[in-house]
C-alpha cells in the first residue's frame, strides 16, 4: 500500500509511506525556500521524480483558507475529532482512495503512529499549538475516549508576547509570527518568574485571559508595561519565564486532575519545541514515558495524516520512520577550483581544523525532517569558547542572544551534562557540568540543548565526534542549522557555495569531500 499525503497552508509538506515505512518526507522550506512555506511545485516535482508508481491513496490534511470574503474548509477542516472523508477518485488515471482528515486529527495520529508500540491499553496525547491546546486520552484501536481542552492558542499566546514587547509589531490587524516562539524560548531563559512584580503579573494574566490573539489584541494592551517594552528588556524577559511556567503549569495541573495516572504521554504540536517544557514533562511524576517526535510541529502534518489514511485502511497506526527522509544533497555545480581546493575527508585532520576555530558547513545524506538540524545540514565549531556563540550568530545573522546547541556522543554525556539519556533529536534541556567549560553552548541559564549521537544513529558524525575528543577529551560540538536566515536547510551545492563565500565560511565537508576555501 502507498500512501501519499499532503499539508496545505504554512509548513507545507509531502509525506510518502509504502507499507508502513515513511519513504520520505519533504517539506516545502527545504532546499532553501522560505521558512513555513507552503507546498510548491518544486515539492510536487520531486515527489515525483523520487517515487517510482502512482499511489493507492492520496490524503489531504484538513486546513482553514482564510479569505476576505469567506472561511473555506480544505478537505477535513481545522478541527475536529471525527470527520474522515474517503471516497473512490482517480488520480493520473488510476482508480485510488481519496481520504481526508482534520488537521487536529494529523497531530493527533502523527504522535501516536511515530511512538514505540506500547503495550498499556491507554495512551494520552497532548496537542499544544498555535491553535490547540487539549490533551486526548487514546485507547488501543486510536479511538480518543476523553477529550480534555486545556487552553486556546497556547502557541499564538506565546508568540504574541514576544509582538507585544516589539516595537515594530504593529497594533492592529497582524497575526502572531511564527518564528517568534523560538525567539521567546531563548529570552526566557535571561528571566526569573520570581521576579515578576505585579504590573507583569497583570499583563501576563490578561494575556492568557484573552479570547483570542488571531488577530493579535495588541491595541488592548496598551496600557501595559510590556506595550512595546523592547524584547530584550528586563520586564519582557520576566514575563517570558513567568508566562513559560503559567502556561505549563496549566496543563500539568489539568493532567494531574482529568487524566489517570501511568500512561504513556505523547507530544504534539509546535509547542512540542519547547525544549523547557519537554524537560518539566519529563519531572511530571504522572505519566509512564514522554515521547516527542523530531517533526512534533505542522511539519509533520503529512505524516500525520498519511498515517491516519493507513489507520483508516488497517486497523494500525505504526509506521517505521528514520529521521533522515529528505532528499539527498544536490550537486548543481562543481566549486570553482580557484576559489576551493578539495581533498578526501580525514575525520582527525577536519577535527584539528574545527578545534583551532575555523566553522564548517557540513553535509551528510539526505536531509533531516523537522526543524533542527541533526548533523546532515549542520555549522559545526569547536563549543569552549564564548566567542564561537557570537561567530555563529553573526554567520547566521540573527540575535546574539539567541543560544547555540551542542552535539554530543553518548558516551561523554555524563562527563559534560548533568543527565544521560538519549536525545537524538535534540528536544530536551539539560544541565552543562561547570567543569566542563563549553562556553559557547551554554545558555545564560547553564542549559543546553543537546542532540545525542551513537554510531547506530549518525555515523559519520559520531566518527568526527570522536576524531575531536582524541585532541580534545570529549566528544562535543557546536552545531547549529546550515541555511540562509529564514529559509529552509541548505540542499544543492550552488547554495551552499554562495552560503560560505558570502558569510567567511571556508571549509565545507559534502559527503567524504573536504573543500577548503583558498586564499583568494
Amino acid at each position: 500500500m502507498l500512501i501519499f499525503a499532503l499539508k496545505p497552508g504554512h509548513d507545507g509538506a509531502i509525506a510518502v509511506i509504502r507499507d508502513r515505512k515513511l519513504l520520505y518526507s519533504l517539506e516545502s522550506e527545504k532546499d532553501s525556500f522560505g521558512r513555513y512555506t507552503a507546498v510548491n511545485a518544486n515539492t510536487i516535482m520531486s515527489i515525483a521524480e523520487h517515487v517510482d508508481e502512482l499511489p493507492d491513496i492520496v490524503a489531504l490534511g484538513g486546513w482553514r483558507e482564510q479569505g476576505t470574503m469567506r472561511h473555506r474548509a480544505i478537505g477535513a477542516g481545522y478541527g475536529g475529532l471525527d470527520t474522515l472523508i474517503e471516497r473512490p477518485m482517480r488520480f493520473f488515471g488510476k482508480e485510488v482512495r481519496y481520504f481526508s482528515s482534520s488537521h487536529e486529527r494529523s497531530h493527533i495520529m502523527m504522535a501516536l503512529g511515530m511512538a514505540p508500540r506500547s503495550d498499556h491499553p491507554l495512551q494520552t496525547v497532548l496537542v499544544w499549538e498555535g491553535d490547540t491546546g487539549d490533551f486526548y486520552l487514546v485507547d488501543q484501536d486510536c479511538k480518543i475516549v476523553k477529550h480534555v481542552p486545556v487552553l486556546t492558542e497556547p502557541g499564538g499566546r506565546f508568540s504574541f508576547l514576544f509582538g507585544l514587547a516589539d516595537p515594530t509589531f504593529p497594533d492592529e490587524g497582524a497575526l502572531p509570527r511564527l518564528n517568534d516562539a523560538g525567539k521567546l524560548m531563548a529570552l526566557a531563559a535571561f528571566g526569573d518568574p520570581s521576579d515578576a512584580d505585579a504590573d507583569i503579573v497583570a499583563a501576563v494574566d490578561r494575556l492568557l485571559k484573552a479570547d483570542s490573539v488571531y488577530p493579535a489584541p495588541k491595541k488592548d494592551f496598551r496600557d501595559s508595561v510590556l506595550h512595546n517594552a523592547g524584547v530584550e528588556s528586563k520586564v519582557t524577559k520576566t514575563a517570558a519565564a513567568l508566562l513559560t511556567q503559567r502556561i505549563f503549569n496549566l496543563f500539568a495541573d489539568a493532567a494531574r486532575e482529568h487524566l489517570p495516572a501511568g500512561t504513556p504521554l505523547r507530544i504534539s504540536g509546535g509547542c512540542g519545541l519547547n525544549c523547557d517544557w519537554n524537560a518539566a514533562w519529563e519531572e511530571v511524576d504522572h505519566f509512564s514515558s514522554v515521547f516527542v517526535p523530531p517533526c512534533t510541529n505542522d511539519s509533520g502534518s503529512a505524516i500525520g495524516t498519511a498515517i491516519d489514511a493507513l489507520h483508516s485502511m488497517t486497523g494500525d497506526a505504526h509506521i517505521d520512520w528514520n529521521v533522515y527522509s529528505g532528499l539527498d544533497f544536490v550537486h548543481d555545480i562543481q566549486p570553482d577550483a580557484t576559489r576551493w581546493h578539495q581533498v578526501p575527508l580525514d575525520h582527525q585532520a577536519l577535527a584539528h581544523t574545527i578545534g583551532q576555530g575555523n566553522v564548517v558547513a557540513w553535509v551528510q545524506g539526505r536531509w533531516e525532517i523537522g526543524p533542527r538540524a541533526l548533523g546532515n545540514r549542520s555549522l559545526l565549531a569547536e563549543p569552549f569558547r564564548h566567542e564561537t556563540k557570537d561567530l555563529l550568530n553573526t554567520i547566521k545573522q540573527r540575535e546574539d542572544y539567541r543560544p547555540i546547541a551542542p552535539v554530543c556522543r553518548m558516551e561523554d554525556l555524563g562527563t559534560v551534562f548533568d543527565k544521560t539519556f538519549e536525545d537524538p533529536y535534540m528536544l530536551y534541556f539539560r544541565r552543562v557540568q561547570p567543569s566542563a567549560s563549553l562556553h559557547a553552548v551554554t545558555h545564560v541559564d547553564g542549559s543546553a540543548r543537546v542532540q545525542t549521537v551513537t554510531a547506530g544513529s549518525n555515523d559519520r558524525l559520531h566518527t568526527l565526534l570522536s576524531a575531536f575528543a582524541i585532541e580534545h577529551g570529549v566528544g562535543v560540538l557546536c552545531n547549529t542549522s546550515l541555511n540562509f536566515n529564514g529559509h529552509g536547510f541548505i540542499n544543492r551545492m550552488s547554495d551552499l557555495v554562495k552560503y560560505c563565500e558570502t558569510r567567511g565560511v571556508r571549509h565545507m565537508v559534502v559527503g567524504d569531500q573536504w573543500f577548503r576555501a583558498t586564499s583568494h
